[in-house]
């Protein structure tokens, strides 16, 4: 199994596909930061499936470790692929509910790089677990096509709750989870919190 999860550098045919699109303009950080995660996943049907992710080296080693966990456990996961096969749209990749790292981007509505940005949070299953944020007299809710599964009191499938082992091994690994947020919430998001990250990059303060 091991052969099969392993992390490496982004290699030049690898940044090749990611420039312009998750590395676009402005990005702080150097591609050297990054890295790129390859492991297994399990589906809902318990399909083994490939998974490639890039990240930020402060978490590689802790990602990989999670998604261990995870595969053994055979907790599902629908889809990791990289989301430069978006062209970096993270609406695209939300909507196919596929699981991501760096992206750069600011948050929605803000002028603050998100925690994606910096290749220091993961999104898993995000169509099940959409992003809530009430906005102007409504719910701005993404991806759209995840509105169906904004009622958590509802069964279904790939729903990340409080407790269970996807949560679970995040925490513990020195993650938050986006679904413990007051104001607004995003189930799928699992992000390493501000302390931290200003510890990495104190330059980045004002920023994050």
């Amino acid at each position: 199994m091991d052969k099969n999860f392993y992390i490496s550098d982004i290699s030049p045919e690898l940044f090749a596909k990611m420039e312009g699109k998750s590395f676009s303009k402005g990005c702080p950080l150097p591609v050297t930061e990054l890295k790129y995660l390859h492991f297994l996943h399990k589906n809902l049907a318990g399909e083994t499936l490939e998974g490639e992710m890039v990240c930020n080296f402060h978490i590689a080693e802790r990602l990989m470790d999670i998604f261990k966990k995870l595969y053994e456990a055979g907790y599902p996961m629908e889809k990791f692929r990289l989301i430069d096969e978006y062209n970096g749209d993270d609406d695209l990749s939300m909507a196919d509910n596929n699981g991501s790292s760096f992206n750069f981007r600011v948050i929605a509505h803000t002028n603050r790089i998100s925690k994606h940005g910096l290749g220091l949070a993961v999104d898993v299953n995000p169509l099940y677990n959409p992003y809530m944020k009430p906005l102007n007299g409504g719910m701005y809710i993404v991806p759209e096509n995840g509105r169906q599964y904004c009622d958590r009191e509802k069964d279904f499938p790939y729903k990340i709750v409080k407790d269970d082992l996807c949560c679970r091994l995040f925490e513990d690994n020195g993650f938050e989870w986006g679904g413990d947020w007051e104001e607004q919430k995003d189930y799928q998001h699992f992000e390493i919190p501000a302390s931290q990250i200003i510890k990495w990059y104190p330059d980045f303060e004002a920023n994050i």
